[in-house]
């Protein structure tokens, strides 16, 4: 695999998770619980996408064949993309969209951290951005976690079910192959055995606080990195592709 290569498919681990996490948040608006958190759930949808159009697009230059973001997003099938396996679990209820949102948000505001010091200056600056709306994104979801942990019998019991339901996917953000260990060689990706505990101490801290035990060591869902999902990727690709694939090149 050449450097090219693999900065290609490094881009597209990114985008895509910031394109079908922010379609999954994209989904509660006009359902969200109370009117200030069905905004803020549709302006965290929008700074996903928004980071998503900045690695694709990358993606689509370095890959050097035409490719738009729109392309990359649109036109591939669930097999083709890449993003974690937690990013595509579905809303659930209130306790596990913010459960899921907490947990890809502590992860990707320490990565996001890192990658600001990548040799690749664009890589660096897309990091630079993205950290900005990531670390809202965290406080934000952290905020629900304590709510929702020290309030009542009910909110508490619904946070615990959601834990258990999405712990398994989390391994999946850790995994590195051949591409993160070319990039990290080179100083141009993020080591994300040195990400792991700093994400666990953020999690823990958070966990402890809200008075939620921190799950012990399981079994842990992977694939993603070779375009292996859960059956829900497919259901939400069909909805967010479905005008693009039926009518090419629209235009508003």
């Amino acid at each position: 695999m050449t450097k090219q290569e693999a900065l290609f498919e490094y881009c597209l681990r990114i985008g895509d998770t910031g394109v079908v996490l922010g379609q999954r948040l994209g989904e509660w608006c006009g359902h969200g619980p109370v009117l200030e958190e069905d905004i803020a759930m549709t302006n965290i949808a929008l700074d996903l996408i928004g980071q998503a159009r900045g690695f694709l697009t990358y993606a689509g230059e370095v890959e050097g064949k035409g490719r738009s973001e729109d392309d990359l997003a649109y036109m591939r099938s669930d097999r083709e993309y890449r993003n974690v396996l937690l990013a595509e679990q579905p809303n659930g209820d209130f306790a596990v969209t913010m459960m899921r949102q907490f947990l890809i948000s502590a992860f990707y505001h320490h990565f996001f951290q890192a990658l600001t010091k990548s040799k690749d200056s664009t890589l660096a600056a897309l990091g630079e951005k993205s950290l900005k709306e990531v670390t809202y994104h965290l406080r934000h979801s952290r905020d629900w976690m304590l709510r929702l942990g020290q309030g009542t019998e009910e909110s508490r019991r619904r946070l615990l079910a959601a834990l258990d339901e999405l712990w398994t996917y989390t391994g999946d953000l850790f995994d590195m192959d051949t591409v993160d260990e070319l990039l990290v060689r080179e100083g141009i990706g993020v080591d994300l055995k040195s990400i792991r505990p700093l994400w666990e101490h953020t999690v823990r801290e958070t966990f402890t606080e809200a008075d939620i035990p921190y799950p012990a060591d399981s079994f842990m869902q992977r694939g993603s990195r070779d375009g292996r999902h859960t059956e829900h990727l497919g259901h939400l690709l069909s909805e967010l592709q479905i005008l693009h694939r039926s009518i090419p090149n629209a235009q508003w």
